[in-house]
């Protein structure tokens, strides 16, 4: 029997009908997008459709949909473009302190050129402040990159009232949408931001495929230089299997956006209370509410994590924390959060997704708490 699969903020299975909808431009629609003749229409029809699944799902234009190698490049390519295009006019960025490294080591980056980054600090749920947003706008600012959803605790920050901000004092504002898309709304309209990243293997598409919403109007920077790709914004012929995937993968999550939501916070709810059950010192980390519905960050003390997870091979899921002979490595999520270290060092993220059962939950439940026992003792 295979370990149940409790880590899908870190990748997805492909579901069946994005494999479906790919097979056949792995078996029969091979031709380059930018050809004129028969074979390249085929795949450039693929192309343009994808894209408009992807426009569908945020609620933008086709056009504003830009294909990246996955979140990171999307990342990349918001971030750097900013920071290049606009550097005339400010060289200050604004993110906050539990960014996923795809922002933080892009922001390192640019301090290494010249750039000032200041990142913001978190509350004990992981939550940014719109007063040290405030606070830290400066006439040098041009961009605020802060994510929407965190990839390990599962905190949703308060996105449209920084974008308000943002734009208030002319700024232009980012986020990375990789761990929301496909579990909440990803709206433009609501979220009110300028530039918006997803990766494909977060949300059932394959891995290596990913993409950047880009408003009518910012001037980005190029990263990846050559042909006239991607309306002159990225260089390369176009993936074409994968990106059918991903414009596949965004419409099923539009389509069933409410169904998934709400079995996964049902999920992930009775693994929790599982869990709790046997374990009264449980501590959860991140928001109580303001949370994905699929995701728990769970502490138990006078334990490692790796250790848990080294004690439930039947179980798949992440550590927070990794524990050496003499150091403990603690995120820099729940460091941020100022998580204390007796609890940081025995935190596992357990991540449900739309294909976990009620019976994969229990079997967790129980594997996990009797692990949990075991090493307590």
């Amino acid at each position: 029997m295979k370990p149940i699969y409790l880590d899908y903020n870190a990748t997805t299975p492909v579901a069946p009908e994005v494999a479906a909808a790919m097979r056949p431009y792995l078996e029969e629609h091979f031709g380059n997008p930018s050809s004129s003749h028969w074979y390249g229409v085929q795949t450039r029809t693929a192309v343009d459709h994808a894209r408009e699944q992807i426009a569908v799902m945020l609620g933008c234009g086709a056009d504003e949909v830009v294909f990246t190698s996955g979140g990171t490049e999307a990342n990349n390519y918001a971030i750097r473009g900013v920071a290049w295009a606009n550097q005339a006019t400010g060289k200050h960025i604004i993110t906050s302190a539990i960014e996923h490294p795809a922002v933080l080591k892009v922001c390192d980056y640019l301090v290494g050129r010249g750039f000032s980054v200041t990142r913001l600090p978190v509350d004990e749920f992981g939550l940014v402040n719109i007063e040290d947003v405030k606070q830290a706008i400066t006439p040098q600012t041009i961009l605020i990159t802060i994510m929407q959803a965190n990839n390990e605790v599962g905190t949703l920050q308060p996105i449209a009232e920084i974008a308000r901000l943002a734009h208030e004092r002319g700024i232009i504002m980012h986020t990375d949408a990789a761990q929301a898309a496909g579990k909440i709304s990803t709206r433009i309209a609501d979220l009110g931001v300028d530039l918006l990243s997803i990766a494909g293997h977060k949300l059932y598409a394959p891995k290596g495929i990913g993409a950047l919403y880009v408003r009518d109007g910012i001037a980005l920077d190029k990263l990846i230089h050559g042909a006239d790709h991607e309306q002159n914004r990225r260089a390369g012929t176009e993936n074409v299997l994968e990106i059918v995937g991903l414009g596949a993968a965004c419409e099923i999550a539009g389509r069933d956006l409410e169904k998934n939501r709400e079995h996964m916070l049902a999920m992930r709810d009775r693994l929790h209370d599982g869990l709790a059950a046997r374990h009264a010192d449980l501590r959860l980390n991140g928001h109580p509410e303001r949370r994905l519905p699929n995701t728990a960050s769970l502490s138990f003390p006078r334990i490692r994590a790796n250790a848990l997870l080294a004690s439930i091979p039947d179980v798949a899921a992440s550590a927070g924390a990794a524990c050496h002979a003499d150091s403990i490595d603690v995120s820099h999520v729940l460091a941020a959060m100022g998580v204390p270290e007796e609890y940081a060092m025995g935190t596992v993220r357990l991540s449900v997704g739309k294909m976990t059962t009620a019976n994969d939950i229990d079997r967790a439940a129980e594997i996990i708490a009797d692990a949990v026992d075991r090493l307590k003792s």
